[in-house]
């Protein structure tokens, strides 16, 4: 009788011929990241993500082969991961790309048990983000002065992000059908693609029709087709990620801000001073685009500051 043919797809081959070590464990983690990227459909940055954390993992393996390794051995590297002065949270954040990683190694049959589900990483640091003063958010915001084109482009992109919450990733996507000045919104494009509405306030429409209706059109005509986005760079393309870091970073430096903020720091800022000033956390939720309100509420330590501040100046045993 004749033997079905086997299904399970080999990873590693064991044939003396094919050789152990690095080579083998770049072929596994590649299946990975493209299964990752056309069956899961996770968002660019997410598979980057990805990327970094496994290169990060093969290069501390050495040639070692991930079907070796136990939970000793994933042990030694959340370790050495911390003696390099990781962040907790970028700690908790290699313990679940390991655990996914583990997990498809054994629906393909390169592993019988996921030595990663027995790693127990630090907890994401629940201490909150740094933010700005609404004063300072108001130094970064006016920092990009005069009528150039640069200075209207960087105003309206400063403004954007701070009405709105966005991630700079999300700003960098937004397209001029996104935003709809005359009704004072505009839509957004999330994790996973989702899309949201977020408001968009007076000075954030005025700095965005400034550079809608002036130096715009300018920046466009460089580029080699009529651009789709609305933030635009000095060539004409879609101003990238690492660029809204680089010009945030220049403007609170001339602002006199703290040097280490990111587009992050305005988000952050965005949520905190809704919840401070009273905005229900479920609205907040919706307009930062948050999965779970569980994240959001790390944001009521505001209220928790001020009723403090409330119950210090008024009680008689403050």
């Amino acid at each position: 009788m004749q033997r079905p043919p086997r299904t399970r797809r080999i990873l590693f081959d064991e044939a003396p011929t094919q050789p152990a070590g690095p080579q083998s464990t770049a072929l596994v983690v590649g299946r990975f990241l493209e299964s990752i990227r056309h069956e899961r459909g996770l968002s660019e940055n997410t598979q980057a993500a990805y990327r970094r954390d496994l290169a990060c993992f093969t290069d501390w393996l050495g040639g070692r082969r991930v079907d070796r390794l136990d939970v000793r051995d994933l042990g030694d590297y959340f370790a050495a991961l911390a003696a390099r002065g990781l962040a907790r949270a970028s700690i908790a954040r290699q313990a679940a790309t390991l655990r996914t990683f583990y997990a498809f190694l054994q629906v393909e049959g390169v592993v019988a048990e996921s030595p990663a589900e027995l790693i127990s990483a630090a907890r994401r640091d629940d201490t909150m983000p740094g933010t700005l003063s609404p004063a300072q958010v108001d130094r970064l915001l006016a920092s990009p002065a005069g009528d150039a084109p640069t200075a209207l482009r960087d105003r309206a992109l400063l403004e954007l992000l701070y009405a709105t919450g966005c991630r700079a990733s999300e700003v960098s996507a937004l397209r001029l059908s996104d935003v709809h000045l005359a009704e004072r919104f505009c839509t957004c494009r999330g994790k996973g693609g989702k899309e949201r509405v977020v408001p968009l306030g007076a000075r954030a429409i005025a700095a965005l029709r400034k550079w809608l209706d002036g130096p715009r059109s300018g920046f466009a005509a460089r580029a080699d087709g009529p651009p789709a986005w609305v933030i635009l760079s000095s060539r004409g393309n879609r101003l990238s990620r690492m660029r809204i870091w680089e010009i945030v970073r220049f403007h609170a430096d001339g602002a006199g801000v703290p040097a280490d903020i990111g587009p992050h720091t305005l988000r952050h800022s965005f949520a905190t001073h809704l919840v401070a000033g009273g905005v229900d956390l479920r609205h907040v939720q919706e307009m930062l685009g948050h999965a779970s309100i569980a994240t959001t509420q790390r944001y009521t330590h505001v209220d928790a500051g001020r009723l403090k501040g409330i119950h210090g100046t008024f009680h008689p045993r403050g």
